[in-house]
């Protein structure tokens, strides 16, 4: 395992002798326009392992992306080989069709420390509700970014992280998007506590996420990457790209139905992904 290595996988080329915020910035954003968030080897007949040498040769080597638990673990690793003050954290994800968080953590993200001060750097979210940089981690602040405004709300001790959400303009030749928007305009993303984790802690959920039927990383194939522009989707055979800030305060929306013979080519072309298994969406 090297940092080199790493960084040659996420194209970065700057120099990294500060363990500063504007390198964190930097690597961050490499990171995630780099390797994708997916479940697709659960989908392809292969284990998920957490032992963080797998997870590097994974997502390094073999070019493949990876959930939280993985890409924020590879993320974890080489923060610390930087020299940064970095901790794993522990989240409860918001589930929309429920209306809740989850009882059980289900999501792992990273708090580090610069000179004195905090921030949520989590690249394993995907999707468009992925920030693209460290968020500093207060309390009722709108922090925006392109993707959107992020904030963090504190109640004794838990902390709260939700996005302001953008209304979507879908193109003409797309079909209709069926997602059901929640009521209102934000967006609740997940819950967490400042208490330290230990990537151990997730053995039994990166487990059970892999065999309960129930789950949606059982029921759909995902794929998701950041851009330049917004965020290109692969969720089954559903193509979807986002391009933020299309026209004030709206996201422009394009989804497309793939073949099979498309799903490949699509995973090869917009993800830089060439599976090693045959993928059943």
């Amino acid at each position: 395992m090297n940092i080199e290595e790493y960084f040659a996988r996420i194209s970065y080329n700057d120099s990294h002798k500060d363990a500063d915020l504007q390198t964190l910035t930097d690597v961050f954003q490499h990171h995630i326009r780099a390797i994708p968030f997916e479940n697709l080897s659960m989908h392809c007949g292969e284990t998920i392992d957490l032992e963080l040498e797998s997870t590097y040769n994974k997502i390094v080597r073999k070019k493949r992306g990876g959930w939280c638990l993985e890409s924020n673990h590879l993320l974890f690793w080489a923060l610390q080989e930087l020299g940064y003050d970095v901790c794993i954290l522990g989240a409860s994800s918001y589930e929309p069709a429920e209306r809740a968080y989850t009882a059980e953590l289900n999501h792992i993200l990273l708090k580090v420390v610069i000179e004195g001060n905090s921030y949520i750097a989590d690249a394993g979210f995907g999707g468009a509700y992925q920030a693209w940089q460290p968020l500093m981690l207060i309390s009722g602040k709108d922090q925006p970014q392109i993707p959107g405004i992020f904030r963090f709300t504190a109640d004794n001790g838990t902390w709260y992280f939700e996005k302001v959400k953008r209304k979507h303009h879908v193109s003409e030749q797309s079909a209709p998007s069926t997602d059901t928007p929640d009521l209102g305009n934000i967006r609740k993303i997940y819950t967490f506590t400042l208490e330290p984790r230990q990537i151990n802690d997730f053995q039994e959920l990166n487990t059970y996420l892999q065999v309960a039927p129930d789950n949606l990383f059982r029921k759909k194939s995902i794929c998701t990457l950041q851009t330049l522009e917004g965020v290109y989707a692969l969720v089954g055979w559903t193509f979807s790209e986002v391009k933020y800030n299309y026209m004030e305060d709206m996201d422009l929306l394009q989804v497309t139905t793939l073949t099979d013979e498309e799903l490949e080519k699509t995973l090869k072309e917009k993800f830089n992904i060439v599976l090693e298994n045959k993928l059943v969406p």
